[in-house]
C-alpha cells in the first residue's frame, strides 16, 4: 500500500472526514445540492482550506456514476454547457486566490458564504425575467471564481436555479448535472495548480466510496412529494456544517 494512503488511513481526523462526506452525499443525493456546503467547511477545519478543496473534488467524482446519469436525462444540457464553459474560464483565477490567501481568511470566507447562501435560500429570493444565455454566462463565471477560491461551486448556481420559475425536478437535475460535470473539469486544474497532490488524493480516494454510497442512498430516498421536508433537512445540515467550520472553534 502506498505510504501516503497508509498515512491517510491512520490519521485521527479521518473518521470525522468520513462522517462529513457521508452526510454531504446524503444531502446531495436527495436535495440535488449542498454537498460542498456541508463537506468543505468541515474538511477545511480538519485539514486546510486548500486541502479541503482538493480532497472533496476527488471524492465528488463519485457523483458521475451515482446521480449524474439521471440528471443527464432530465436536465437542460444546453444551459449546462453555457454555465460550464464560462466557469472554466474563471476557475484558474479562483485557484490563484485559494493558493495565495491566508488559511484563516479562507475559512471565514467559506463559512460565511455557506451561511449567506443558506439565508438567501430560506428567504426564498426570486429573480425576475427570463433565463437568458448572458445570465447563465455570468453565473458560470462567478461560480468558477468562487468555486476555485473556496471549493464551493454550488452557491451561485443554486441561487440562480432556485430563483427561477422551472419546476422542482428540472431545477434539481440542472444543478446536479452542472456540479457533477464541473467536478471533472476542476481536477486537472487542481493538479496543475498544486492543490491536488498525492497527500490530498490519498484522502480523497478513501472518502470516494463513502460519498458514492451516500449519494446513491440519498437519491433513492428522494420523493418529489416530500421535497419540502427533504429541503428543510438539507438546510439544517448545511447550517450545522457552516457553524461547525467557523475558525473560532479550532
Amino acid at each position: 500500500m502506498p505510504e501516503g494512503l497508509t498515512d491517510a488511513l491512520g490519521a485521527p481526523e479521518l473518521p470525522v472526514a468520513i462522517v462529513a462526506v457521508v452526510v454531504a452525499g446524503l444531502v446531495y443525493g436527495f436535495a440535488g445540492f449542498g454537498a460542498a456546503l456541508v463537506a468543505v467547511p468541515v474538511l477545511a477545519a480538519l485539514y486546510s482550506p486548500a486541502d479541503a478543496v482538493g480532497i472533496f473534488a476527488l471524492s465528488a467524482l463519485a457523483s458521475l456514476v451515482t446521480v449524474a446519469p439521471r440528471a443527464w436525462r432530465e436536465g437542460d444540457r444546453q444551459a449546462t454547457a453555457h454555465l460550464l464553459a464560462s466557469a472554466v474560464v474563471t476557475l484558474p483565477v479562483g485557484l490563484y486566490v485559494l493558493r495565495n490567501t491566508p488559511s484563516g481568511v479562507l475559512r471565514w470566507l467559506i463559512c460565511l458564504l455557506v451561511l449567506g447562501t443558506l439565508a438567501a435560500l430560506i428567504l426564498g429570493w426570486r429573480r425576475q425575467g427570463a433565463d437568458r444565455m448572458s445570465g447563465r454566462v455570468a453565473v458560470g463565471a462567478a461560480t468558477g471564481l468562487i468555486g476555485g477560491a473556496t471549493g464551493l461551486t454550488g452557491p451561485v448556481v443554486v441561487l440562480f436555479q432556485l430563483s427561477g420559475r422551472e419546476e422542482a425536478g428540472r431545477i434539481r437535475a440542472n444543478i446536479t448535472l452542472f456540479l457533477s460535470l464541473l467536478s471533472v473539469v476542476m481536477l486537472p486544474l487542481l493538479v496543475i495548480s498544486g492543490v491536488l497532490g498525492p497527500r490530498q488524493a490519498a484522502v480523497g480516494l478513501i472518502l470516494l466510496p463513502f460519498y458514492a454510497v451516500a449519494t446513491r442512498t440519498g437519491q433513492a430516498l428522494f420523493r418529489p412529494q416530500h421535497e419540502v421536508l427533504y429541503r428543510m433537512v438539507a438546510y439544517t445540515v448545511v447550517a450545522a456544517a457552516g457553524v461547525a467550520g467557523l475558525p473560532f472553534w479550532t
